[in-house]
């Protein structure tokens, strides 16, 4: 008989960085970490760029970034091919969350080097489930301690 055992996730603490322009969608996210009760550090960009400038700083390296593709300034496809661009940065799993379904987008962007692809949901407790299913996966994955 193989008895499997839940691994426990919460006491890890990761680092995550938000680039999105949509307050709404920041709101959620947060709400979403505090329903979970999950004690991750979120760092907020509303851009590309502002993201740029955060991850230029050097004690601001996130374990994980969550990314909208449809952002002024630099969008979302520009900023992956920049920071798969960078030697130490294009290690950061970075995960597309987004509205839009489109083929090419999900394409341009495996191709670019991403870690996953989100489609948000329309229901709440949908969109909850698939952050927890992530954020789960992240905060025993390998490469967050390496």
């Amino acid at each position: 008989m193989i008895v499997l055992k839940a691994i426990s996730v919460k006491n890890v603490k990761l680092k995550v960085l938000l680039i999105e322009d949509d307050a709404i969608e920041v709101m959620k996210l947060k709400r979403a970490i505090v329903k979970l009760e999950l004690n991750h550090d979120l760092i907020e960009a509303k851009n590309g760029e502002e993201a740029l400038k955060i991850l230029k700083q050097d004690h601001i390296i996130p374990d994980v970034i969550f990314l909208d593709l449809n952002m002024p300034k630099i969008n979302g496809l520009e900023f992956l091919k920049i920071l798969k661009e960078d030697e130490v940065l294009k290690y950061i799993p970075t995960i597309i969350l987004t509205t839009s379904n489109n083929r090419r987008d999900v394409l341009a962007c495996y191709s670019t080097g991403v870690a996953g692809y989100i489609i948000k949901p329309l229901k709440y407790e949908d969109y909850v489930n698939k952050i927890k299913v992530t954020l789960d996966y992240w905060s025993m994955n390998e490469l967050i301690k390496a």
